[in-house]
């Protein structure tokens, strides 16, 4: 698999949100839920309504078995997930809140769209906001982890919450740049 970049710019995140919001719930709330929960793609595309409704509103958390490690996990809903949970059920013409409905189904199949269907939306997205480099499913998962490094969330806190071995991991992960190792020294400027 070849390693893709995380979204670091706010305003792409925000330019895809206000895309996506007008032209497709669905891809909306996989865009939205990806960025904030920090799934794996695996995992994403087959939540089901009744993993995030209950009672006809969004939990205000979800749990997951995770496919790659079998580990449960209790994911915190956030108030963007929220909003956009509440906005699909809303606006998707098809989206009945049944419980064994697919949160993203392939508009052929009914079943969750694919990875490579799942590839090609992050991909396009990426293109329509203008970012260069390599962008796929994995970048929303990124995305999530980048962000938090950014906001000087701790790498203990995100190792956690990717589920990952070591901290060593997530640093990997979080591909970090040399122009953020330069910031290090920069902020500390005794």
């Amino acid at each position: 698999m070849n390693a893709v970049d995380p979204i670091r710019s706010r305003k792409a995140i925000q330019a895809i949100s206000t895309y996506l919001r007008e032209k497709s719930p669905r891809d909306y709330l996989l865009f939205k839920l990806g960025i904030n929960t920090a799934l794996r793609a695996s995992d994403l595309l087959t939540l089901r309504a009744k993993d995030v409704f209950e009672y006809g509103a969004p939990k205000d958390n979800l749990v997951v078995t995770e496919s790659k490690t079998g580990k449960t996990r209790i994911i915190p809903l956030n108030d963007s997930a929220k909003e956009a949970i509440l906005f699909y059920a809303g606006k998707a013409d098809d989206f009945k809140i049944e419980p064994e409905t697919y949160l993203f189904p392939s508009e052929k199949t009914g079943l969750p769209i694919t990875r490579g269907q799942f590839w090609r939306l992050v991909n396009d997205w990426a293109k329509l906001v203008g970012l260069e480099g390599k962008y796929g499913c994995h970048s929303l998962r990124k995305t999530f982890g980048s962000t938090a490094w950014r906001a000087n969330q701790p790498i203990e806190s995100i190792q956690r919450a990717f589920n990952h071995s070591s901290p060593a991991v997530t640093c990997t992960y979080l591909g970090i740049t040399q122009k953020d190792v330069e910031n290090v020294y920069y902020s500390v400027n005794l």
